[in-house]
């Protein structure tokens, strides 16, 4: 087959001139022939496709075989007539995908020249993807971090979103206040003071998409004021220093001590910023203590500096009525943020951030030019659910089935691990615990878990150095496990890593169960 004179690719369809109905997309098409180079093959399926798709879906595959290299660039494409003939479709299918891709910059046309692949078309590199330790192949993953998504409440959620939508007036569906919908400002503040002890003003309540877009918002707000750096909790959530770091502020890790942030260090850092999780000190476990609060409060004050509260899991508290938020001794220096995604779903990107009212309208500012605002429609379902009593029926749900599950998996540690010691409160959707010294060495212990599908996460993952008693302290997530598999895991654990003679084997099989 020839074009201007010029050999096609395509191959040998030769002297078949245009498909019956040229221009006519539902008209008989000939069969593809068998002998269309590689190049090209990537079409049939698109000639091939129903005749109301068939244009979309050639143009798809052209730009698909350009981007991909499949077609390099240079490469002269048949005429309109030619390819038409090769594929049995409509000449008029592919002057239209011609001329799209021409328009699009995938392809050049010069009058009298043919039409060419452009040169500058690069192809999308394929992202890595980065799996995290122990994940692959695990058969009990006690990573922490993951509420029991199950427990979402699906038909309470269904019903609210056919009632919001029912009555949302028209004017609600506009570009929101970046603070957030005034019906769930308005519920936060009465469910945050009533449950947290927050002193919660709607008009300095900003709905945030959870508490990593609260830390970006405050973080981009302290360095317009000319802080370089912020401290943090050491150990701590990892999250708090890269999230901070994409706001262009540097971290200070601060040691903890059995009372919460250890106040010498904090004074020594010359930070005007700290980040703490008081209610419930992630991964440690500690609460803080009466003291601690009031003497960092202290330092706020005396310094000018701003505490942001990190309160993650605050609502679930199993030996006791949960403490207070350290919010509520202080709100003008303290930033107090919170979000559903223990208590409902990470996934909703629901959270929220009470602000000083030095900060408030710096922090709204900052809100609105990130993203203008969260989705109206889910925040007028969340507020709903507040204020039908469904949120508080859910933390019943939640703190009934994590308070079971923490149970199990202390016990499971007695039974399979004696020896071990839980540090902290009984509260939130982890532990931390110390194994004893003859289970080690850690990273032994580690590489033998991995091996019998245990999925594990050691505190030094979180920033803190070796203690020197050669423990091996462990941060265990139950939340996302039924009480069963949790057993499971433990008598897998025993059976397969542990030999409570101090050395290490590695059975022919778990123990039965």
């Amino acid at each position: 087959m020839t074009s201007s004179g010029t050999t096609s690719q395509i191959g040998t369809g030769a002297g078949r001139g245009a498909g019956p109905g040229s221009g006519a997309q539902a008209g008989p098409r000939h069969p593809a022939p068998q002998s269309l180079s590689p190049a090209w093959e990537l079409l049939l399926p698109a000639a091939a496709a129903p005749a109301r798709g068939r244009g979309r879906a050639l143009r798809s595959a052209l730009r698909e075989a350009v981007r991909s290299g499949r077609l390099a660039g240079g490469t002269r494409l048949p005429s309109s007539r030619e390819l038409a003939a090769d594929l049995g479709v409509s000449r008029g299918l592919v002057t239209e995908a011609y001329e799209q891709l021409v328009a699009e910059g995938y392809l050049r046309s010069e009058r009298g020249a043919g039409t060419w692949v452009s040169e500058g078309v690069r192809a999308a590199e394929r992202p890595v993807r980065d799996r995290a330790p122990g994940a692959a192949g695990a058969r009990v993953d006690f990573r922490p971090g993951t509420p029991d998504l199950s427990l979402f409440p699906r038909s309470a959620w269904a019903a609210a979103q056919r009632t919001v939508c029912g009555r949302l007036p028209h004017g609600a569906l506009g570009y929101p206040d970046p603070r957030g919908l005034p019906e769930l400002r308005e519920a936060l503040a009465g469910l945050l003071a009533r449950r947290r002890g927050v002193v919660a003003d709607p008009e300095r309540l900003v709905v945030c998409s959870g508490v990593a877009q609260a830390t970006t918002l405050l973080g981009f707000v302290l360095r317009d004021e000319g802080a370089v750096s912020v401290g943090v909790e050491d150990p701590g959530s990892p999250e708090h220093s890269s999230l901070f770091a994409a706001t262009g502020l540097g971290t200070v890790p601060l040691p903890l001590d059995d009372q919460g942030l250890a106040l010498a260090p904090v004074e020594r850092s010359g930070v005007r910023a700290v980040v703490t999780t008081p209610a419930h000190q992630f991964p440690t476990g500690i609460g803080y203590s009466a003291r601690r609060r009031g003497d960092l409060l202290g330092w706020a004050r005396d310094t000018g500096a701003v505490i942001m509260e990190d309160d993650y899991d605050g609502d679930f508290r199993y030996d006791r009525a949960p403490v207070g938020a350290l919010q509520g001794l202080d709100p003008e220096r303290v930033v107090y943020t919170g979000s559903v995604s223990k208590s409902l779903a990470p996934g909703l990107r629901l959270g929220w951030l009470v602000a000083p009212a030095a900060l408030t309208e710096r922090i709204v500012a900052r809100k609105r030019t990130m993203d203008l605002g969260n989705p109206v429609l889910d925040q007028a379902v969340l507020a709903d659910v507040i204020v039908r009593g469904g949120y508080d029926r859910q933390l019943r749900r939640c703190q009934r089935a994590y308070r079971e599950r923490r149970d199990a998996m202390v016990a499971a540690l007695d039974e399979h691990f004696p020896g071990t010691t839980v540090s902290g409160i009984a509260a939130g959707l982890h532990i931390t615990a110390r194994l004893p010294a003859r289970y080690g060495p850690e990273d032994v212990f580690l590489e033998r878990a991995a091996g019998a599908g245990i999925a594990l996460r050691p505190l030094r993952d979180y920033g803190t150095a070796d203690s020197g008693d050669g423990a091996l302290p462990l941060v265990l997530g139950y939340a996302h496990l039924a009480p069963g598999d949790i057993a499971r895991g433990g008598r897998r654990a025993g059976g397969r890593v542990a030999d409570r003679t101090g050395l290490f084997r590695l059975t022919g099989r778990a123990r039965p169960g």
